[in-house]
């Protein structure tokens, strides 16, 4: 399944401000029963959106109107906890381009990186002058430049480079996933094979 090609990203932010956000959280248990990725975006922090009588939990960012955007930027050692791959499906699945963090677990990192959403880290200081700013002002704006691997905090002027596997880059840039990024090297294939 082909994903969205990624070069740059401007957009308002969704801030959750805690840290050890784990994958149970990001998607509770019980709805893993389904392999298919559609709709897992409506129960993607299920917990914390809603309360016991399936009612929306005012303040919380997902809820909020004041907040909005593509891109979600939680707290340190962002999905930490199982390797559930519903995890990265129920992100992808709201709409989120992007999560940025100051660590993320490694399969978490990789899950998500195969489903098409960029996850970017950044120096704790970095990650508090989002929260700061968007507590000042919930339009801020935050701008993701892929090709150049750099986060800009539109507020302040603020930027910091980020690393990316350069397999997973390519990927992104193009729009690939592991079988698309295969059939793009299809002809060098057939070449290597004929010698």
């Amino acid at each position: 399944m082909s994903i969205d090609k990624f070069i740059t990203t401007v957009s308002r932010v969704v801030p959750i401000q805690i840290e050890e956000i784990d994958t149970d959280q990001i998607i509770p248990a019980r709805f893993l029963k389904a392999t298919d990725k559609i709709g897992f975006g409506d129960n993607l922090f299920r917990d914390w959106r809603y309360d016991k009588n399936n009612q929306p939990i005012a303040d919380f960012p997902l809820n909020n109107p004041k907040y909005s955007g593509c891109i979600l930027v939680g707290g340190k050692n962002f999905g930490c906890g199982s390797s559930r791959e519903h995890a990265a499906w129920a992100i992808a699945g709201y709409g989120f381009k992007v999560v940025v963090s100051s660590f993320f677990a490694d399969i978490f990192k990789n899950n998500i990186l195969n489903n098409g959403v960029l996850p970017v880290q950044v120096s704790e200081k970095f990650l508090t002058g989002i929260f700061t700013e968007v507590d000042k002002n919930p339009a801020t704006e935050i701008k993701v430049d892929l090709q150049a691997q750099t986060i800009t905090n539109i507020a302040t002027g603020e930027t910091e480079s980020f690393l990316i596997n350069a397999y997973k880059k390519d990927c992104l840039l193009n729009g690939f996933d592991d079988i698309d990024y295969l059939l793009s090297k299809r002809a060098e294939i057939e070449a290597f094979e004929k010698k």
